[in-house]
């Protein structure tokens, strides 16, 4: 009789080893708006980096009043990581030392990465750069506030619209040393309100790439699939309702929102 073939252990993905692993506190991330907790988590000899965020330590909101942050920012790598472009990190939900709360992988910034926003003395921005607005910078001077004509913001310019990230800041993007960029920070998203708030405006009103408009489609569908009943344990069926309706008009429009004139279009500190 032959041998039984062997067959090697499955590698354990990012999502399964923050979903399952032992999770232990190093530190807390003290610049962070609530509790937020640097953590390391062990399975089966891999360990990677992580970012504990209990819903314990959220402070309430009162134009979000239901669900919690940790909820928001699991769904919305849930959408994002439906639309296939890598765009958060691989986020969980899950008990630990301080009660539920939101796991996401730590993401090391790569400090020589390009410049991603900027200010210039100026009325138009040079090529390869999109305008946001006019920034005070003191003494009663303004600067043009821009950032990158770069087809990895302008994905995660589409994810904003879909999700309805009130808070889009220049400290949630975090581009690494293999090229690629990661959002992060969405616990203020899926609002039933338009609350876009972003310094991705650049492309506002111009015309979705064709790459957009398949994901978007794909994301149509995925709503009303596995990625709807996911995103149903998560936020409220009315929230859920408000999305659906957001890709609807993504793709209707063919275009880039543009800010609504009813709530601030920036977010403020803009970093």
């Amino acid at each position: 009789m032959s041998a039984p073939e062997r067959i090697p252990p499955r590698s354990v993905t990012a999502a399964e080893l923050l979903a399952r692993g032992e999770l232990t506190v190093r530190g807390r991330i003290r610049d962070a708006s609530n509790a937020a907790l640097f953590c390391t988590v062990a399975l089966d000899g891999r360990e990677v980096s992580c970012v504990y965020k209990p819903v314990a330590g959220e402070r309430p909101l009162w134009d979000f009043p239901d669900g919690t942050l940790a909820q928001r920012e699991v769904a919305a790598y849930e959408v994002a990581a439906a639309t296939g472009w890598d765009l958060v990190p691989p986020t969980v939900l899950r008990d630990g030392p301080y009660g539920e709360g939101m796991v996401q992988l730590w993401i090391d910034v790569d400090p020589e990465g390009a410049e991603l926003l900027g200010l210039v003395d100026a009325e138009e921005p040079e090529p390869g750069w999109k305008a946001i607005g006019l920034a005070e910078v003191g003494d009663g001077k303004t600067a043009l506030l821009v950032h990158a004509d770069d087809e990895r913001l302008r994905r995660l310019a589409v994810l904003d619209a879909v999700i309805n990230n009130a808070d889009r800041k220049g400290g949630h993007l975090l581009p690494t040393a293999d090229g690629r960029l990661y959002g992060i920070d969405h616990g203020v998203t899926f609002n039933v309100d338009n609350k876009l708030r972003t310094l991705l405006w650049g492309w506002a009103g111009e015309d979705l790439t064709g790459e957009a408009v398949e994901v978007l489609k794909g994301l149509r569908e995925a709503l009303g699939g596995p990625l709807g009943t996911r995103l149903a344990e998560l936020i409220t069926a009315a929230e859920l309702d408000a999305t659906r309706a957001r890709v609807e008009t993504l793709l209707t429009a063919g275009r880039h929102p543009e800010p609504s004139g009813e709530w601030p279009a920036i977010p403020w500190p803009p970093v």
